[in-house]
């Protein structure tokens, strides 16, 4: 899944995190100072809003993109190696 960066709330560092994980109620230590910082839907901050926002943005395209994924069919290839089997060679007899 996509990543998001967030930017720190106290020195401003930039770090990524994972979009799955960037929910309501989510809380991130900041790499850099240590600061704990809580990710919530009504946050007044707005580093954590475009933190947010992002991640429910990356997390609508994997959906997307998934389901684009699992609507297309898929490729038959001839003479593919996916088939386990052995198969008897034509000089060899048994």
């Amino acid at each position: 899944m996509g990543s998001v960066q967030i930017q720190c709330t106290r020195c401003k560092n930039v770090f990524r995190d994972r979009a799955a994980r960037l929910q309501d109620g989510y809380s991130r230590q900041c790499p850099s100072c240590e600061v704990v910082l809580f990710f919530t839907e009504d946050s007044q901050h707005p580093f954590v809003k475009r933190a947010m926002r992002n991640a429910r943005k990356a997390r609508k395209e994997q959906r997307e993109a998934e389901a684009v994924r699992r609507a297309a069919p898929e490729p038959r290839l001839a003479g593919s190696r996916s088939f386990a089997g052995r198969t008897q060679s034509a000089g060899r007899e048994d």
